[in-house]
This record gives structure tokens, sequence and C-alpha cells, in this order.
């Protein structure tokens, strides 16, 4: 009876339809590798997208209910045999009013797969779908049907006969009928002959290749000339200073060196040797661990929860020791020992700091430490010794001169009071830019302690206490008295006071781009009211992407974060995939994404002309055994999706920096000279379009 009212209902709709043809469903598919073996298990994955207000009925639901379950049907073919049945991935219980009965559905989005095991080269996946759509606003139902056919698989290996076969399994929900090679007399001399790839154009995955020969224009990434190569590596050691994971030791190199007891030649002397120890750990760190650890290994250590909370801990020490809290003074009966291990205890302590400020900085690569390393594992020696030297050279002078700047301090007038206060205002910003530190940790391994708004509130606290403080309504316990609040003292407390006015609107989304590199990423918001009202369309892609669990990307956009899976949906929309080389602890990331990305001119063509992959180089998440890989680059098994992702970069690109920006067509061909980190929008507009016209002269 059930059927019987259901096909009457569905000829109502249709009759009332005022002969208007409506689809509002839309089905593409696309499997889920395009290389295998013969032997090899693939999925075929079909995804339905929905009109809004409409839905389309799953298959694993009670079939004598009344609505037409989604049915796809295989042709049969000796190339593959089907492995389980057709299954619904994760659809929406509903209960149908119109039929009287529970039922599952999909809307906007709906996805299913069926596994097959291929079993030879000539693989043909062609096949039917059909199903019923329907809306509640005005209790429209139609049916749809259509056909489709896979492309693009290249398949190796030999023939598999199978000479038992399944029977079909007689299933309403799928009907789809497996199939088993065949069996005559040619069958044993054609499993003996190796096969190769079948001749379809874009099949394979192999990587991002860079042919030099369809790149136009010049590379800014280019070493080429060996002079040109270390200044430019000495200018990025400049600028590397004001980066978000850099910037923060200022304070605590500052707060370091401020010592009563010692004298100004001592501390001269302390300041240079810690320029030195920058150069001497920076140039052989750099070149040593790349042998050590692998070319990506630095930038794995740099973002291990260990030294990061290690720092953590470490800015948290010196900033209540600078507030007053306690002093960070060897016992006296220490401080009486001899001067030789007096001396000794000092210099240990200095290039420790040093250490920590080498360790720290790798948390903001910048291409040249990407490629020196590069360099360095693949067996280069003096050109990365030399280009990491200059680098470091520029990177230490600065940081020399912050070393002697508290000798300079001890020569002015009052320098005692004077130099409390420099050390409780150094405290505070510790206090605050520690937290960037654990920020790293938690993102690369997805803890979700300290998110965007908990950050964004706890340096409104920070800062508000310190503009109190600099206007004398707080004491700290080693500070003069003051009757009367200095005028530079008022002018840095209103600086302070309108930084923490900027603050406020973060609480509720706001973007904060000035401070993108320091906060936690803006998916981490709980309360995202900006994100909420802003009316955004977001960019089509195929399937589901993996990972959006825990990863995503910035701005609304849709995107993926698996390298296979997006170059088949950028083959399939025939666009040119975009590649975002990335890292939870790669702060220049966040400000690419917060200055760059963000801007209208770059927003809309990345949604509407590339099919966007993130691909995170630092994730710490495990990989299932059948995804690990060995890399052609080192030999090692890669376990994690960071190592694989870092691993893509390091062999096909010879580069591991990030950010780091690539646009690839169908055949993997890199279509622009990739990009780095470089905060204009019109060079990176630039970019984009050039890679858009390149894809259109290839392709189309």
């Amino acid at each position: 009876m059930n059927k019987v009212l259901g096909a009457a209902f569905l000829l109502l709709a249709l009759v009332s339809a005022d002969a208007q043809i409506l689809k509002p469903a839309k089905w593409t598919w696309a499997p889920s590798k395009t290389s295998v073996k013969t032997g090899d298990q693939l999925d075929l994955i079909f995804t339905v997208t929905t009109d809004k207000t409409w839905y389309v009925y799953a298959n694993d639901f009670d079939p004598d209910c009344g609505p037409m379950l989604t049915t796809i049907t295989l042709e049969p073919h000796a190339s593959f045999e089907l492995v389980g049945e057709l299954k619904a991935i994760n659809p929406i219980d509903k209960h149908d009013e119109v039929f009287g009965c529970d039922v599952k559905i999909f809307k906007d989005k709906g996805e299913f797969r069926q596994t097959i095991r291929v079993l030879s080269t000539d693989l043909k996946l062609s096949g039917t779908y059909d199903g019923q759509t329907c809306t509640e606003v005005d209790g429209k139902c139609i049916p749809f049907d259509g056909e489709f056919f896979f492309t693009g698989i290249a398949v190796t290996g030999k023939t598999i006969e199978v000479k038992t076969p399944e029977k079909p399994k007689q299933n309403e929900q799928a009907q789809v009928k497996e199939t088993t090679a065949p069996s005559d007399a040619s069958q044993e001399e054609e499993a003996k002959t190796e096969t190769v790839t079948t001749p379809i154009q874009y099949g394979a995955v192999a990587g991002p290749v860079l042919d030099k020969t369809v790149l136009e224009g010049d590379n800014s990434l280019d070493d080429s000339s060996f002079f040109g190569y270390l200044v430019f590596a000495f200018v990025l050691g400049l600028i590397s200073l004001v980066t978000p994971c850099v910037f923060p030791m200022v304070p605590m190199t500052v707060t370091f060196f401020l010592r009563d007891n010692q004298s100004r030649r001592e501390g001269i002397r302390n300041a240079i040797i810690f320029g030195i120890s920058i150069i001497t750990i920076y140039t052989l760190a750099g070149t040593l661990f790349a042998v050590l650890l692998g070319a990506e290994g630095l930038n794995a250590l740099a973002t291990h929860w260990a030294p990061n909370l290690f720092v953590f801990i470490i800015f948290i020490v010196f900033a209540l020791s600078f507030l007053g809290l306690f002093e960070i003074n060897a016992p006296h009966q220490l401080v009486n020992k001899a001067d030789q291990k007096a001396e000794k205890g000092g210099l240990a302590g200095i290039f420790f700091m040093a250490a920590t400020l080498v360790l720290v900085s790798f948390s903001c690569t910048i291409p040249i430490v990407g490629n020196v390393v590069v360099m360095s594992a693949g067996g280069q020696i003096l050109k990365p010794i030399l280009a990491m030297f200059s680098y470091s050279l520029a990177f230490a002078i600065p940081f020399t001169l912050f070393a002697i700047f508290p000798e300079w301090m001890k020569g002015m007038p009052k320098s005692g009071g004077w130099l409390n206060s420099v050390k409780v205002t150094l405290g505070f910003l510790e206090l605050a830019l520690a937290l960037k530190f654990f920020s790293i940790a938690d993102q690369a391994y997805h803890w979700g302690l300290l998110d965007r708004d908990t950050n964004i509130a706890v340096w409104i606290v920070i800062f508000a206490l310190l503009g109190f403080y600099l206007l004398g309504k707080i004491r700290m316990p080693h500070d003069s008295p003051m009757e009367k609040v200095p005028v530079p003292r008022l002018i840095l407390a209103t600086l302070v006071f309108s930084f923490v006015i900027y603050l406020v609107p973060g609480l509720w989304g706001a973007p904060l781009k000035a401070l993108a590199g320091y906060l936690p990423p803006q998916y981490t918001h709980d309360f995202d009211l900006v994100s909420m009202t802003r009316s955004t369309r977001a960019n089509e892609i195929c399937d589901l992407p993996k990972y959006t669990d825990f990863l995503h990307l910035p701005h609304g956009l849709n995107g993926y974060f698996d390298y296979e899976q997006a170059l088949a949906c950028a083959r399939q929309q025939n666009k040119p995939l975009f590649i975002d080389f990335t890292g939870h602890g790669c702060t220049n990331c966040r400000e690419m994404e917060a200055v760059v990305w963000s801007d209208p001119a770059v927003l809309e063509r990345l949604k509407n002309d590339f099919v966007i992959v993130a691909l995170y180089v630092d994730d710490k998440t495990p990989l299932p055994e059948s995804e690990w890989i060995t890399s052609q680059y080192d030999g090692k098994v890669k376990k994690t999706i960071g190592k694989k992702n870092a691993d893509l970069q390091i062999a096909n690109l010879d580069n591991n920096a990030q950010p780091f920006y690539v646009l690839i067509g169908k055949d993997e061909r890199v279509l622009a000279w990739p990009y780095g980190y470089d905060r204009s929008v019109e060079k990176f507009v630039e970019f984009l379009e050039s890679g858009k016209k390149k894809y259109e002269e290839l392709y189309n």
C-alpha cells in the first residue's frame, strides 16, 4: 500500500509541475586514487549536491517504506570485482511525514562510496544512477537518473583471474553487479605478460613537476648568482627580525643581559660572545641537523611540543622574575666560588640563550633557510655554509646590539629606578608573548587548549595591567616611589591603552591583521560574530575532503588537505590546483592568510579560478599503515600527515620553506614560479593570474 501511495504522490507532483523541468540534484563522481595496481582496492566516490530546501534519499533504510532509494548500478566488466555494498556516508535521520516512516536523507551535499578490487589494466567503470529528491516547501518529489563513466585511472600490473567468483547479490539498495575476469584459453598467456599503463591522459599522480620550459619571467627564489644569493641571505636575516616568532625574543634578550652585578666591559664582552654564538650555532646547526634529521627535521623540531613548552616556561619564569616575584640569582656560596667556574657558568648561560634564539627562529622559516637546509641535505657543502653564515650574521648583529643595550641604559641618570621600570615592562611583554610558543604546540597536536579568543582575553588583561603600571597605579616590589608621571611614561601608557582598545573587537572575531602571526588561527575562535554576519559564497569542491575535523582553510574557503584528492578534483573541474605548503607553527603563513588572502582581489580568484589544497608539513597526525610512503629523497618511511606533505615539497620542488605556494596543471607541471613569503597583494595577484593564463594555454 505504501508503494502505491508513493507512486500516486510522485504522479501528482509531476502533473502539478506546470511543465517546468526541475533538476534540483546534481551528481559528480571521482575515484579515491588515480594510480593503482592490479589487486588494489579502489573507492568510487559519488557526490550529489542539492538545491536549497531539497534533499535526496539515501539507500540504507527500509525499501518498503515508500520513497525511492538511491541506487547505483555498475555495468559488469572483467576488469574489476565488488568489495562489499554501496555505502551512504553519514546520512541524516528523518521521519518522513508523507510516507509515515523513518528514512535517511542528504541535504545540500551527500556522498556514496562503492569499493572495488581492480583485476586488470583495461579497467572500465561505467553505469547508471537513479533515485528521488524531494522538498518540504511545496511537497514536490522528482525522480532522477543518469549515466556515469570513470576516466583518468592508470592501472599497472598483471591481470588477476578469479576462478570462483561470488554470485551477484540481489540488493535493492545498491544494484551493482559483481564480475570476474574471463577464464578462456588466452588468459594464462596474458597473465604471464607484464602490462603497461593504460593510455589515459593525466592518470598518474607523481607530484608537482618543475618544468622550466613552460615557466615565464624570473624566479624570485632563484639562487643562480652565488654572490647575489649571499646578499639575499643577509637581507632576509635582517627582515626575519620582525617576524612573529623572532620578535618575542627581543625583550627576553634585553632582560637576560639586565644585570647589576657586572661591569660595563663584562656586559659588552658577553654581548659579543652572544652574537658569535648565534652565528656559530646557526651555521653549524642549519647544515649539520639537515644531514642528521633530514631536510624536514628542523621544521619538525621547531614545532615539537617539548621545545615549545620549554621556551614557554622559560618566558613565564623570566617574566615573573622581572615583575619582582623572585630573583634569578645563584646561591651566595656559589657566587664566592672561583672566578673560573663562575665565568664558565656565565658563558654557558649566554650560549644557552643563543641556542634558544636559534631554535625559536626556525618556527618562522623563510625561503633562504629552507633552500640552505635542502642544499645541505643534498650534498652541497660550501654554498649552504656560507649562505647560513651570511643569514646568521645579519640575524646576530641586531641581537648583539640588544644585548649591549642594557649597558647603554646604565649610563642614564637615575639608572636604578629606570632600570627596574624597564624590567617590569619587559616582564609584562614576555608574559604576553609566551602564549605564542604554547600556541604552536597546541595547533600542531590539536590539543584545543588555547583558542584565539582566549589568547586575546589574556592579552587584554596583561596590557591593561601594564598601562596602569606605567601610570603609577600599580607598584611592583622593587619600584621606587613616583609622585608624578613623567611625560615619556604617559605617552607609553597612551600607546598601551590604545593597543588594548584595538584588541577588544577581536573578542567578537575582528581579524586584527597586524597580529595575525602572533594569535591562534581564526577558525579556533569560539564566538566569531564577524564571520557569522558576513555573507560569503563558498567555492565548489568535488567531494568531502579528508581531515576536515581538525584542519581548516581561512576566510570560509572550501578546499582539500590531501594532495591526491585535490588533484582529482582539479582535473574534474578543469581548474589549476593551488597548493599551499603551510604549517601550524608557520606564523608567516598566518600573516599571508590575514593580509594577502583576505584581500578581495585575491579571495575572489581563489574561490572562482582554483581548487585549493593546504598541505600541513608539521601536522603530527599518524597515517594508517596503508598510506605510509617511502621517501624517494631520503629513503625514510613517512608515517604522519606532516612528514608525507613535507616529503612531497622537498622531493619534487627542492624546497622546505613555508609559506610556499605552487600552481600546477592537469599533468602536475608547475604553471608559474613558486611564491614565498611576500605580503604584496599586487605580486600575489600577478602570481595567480600568470598561473591561470598558462593553464589556459596548455590545457584549453
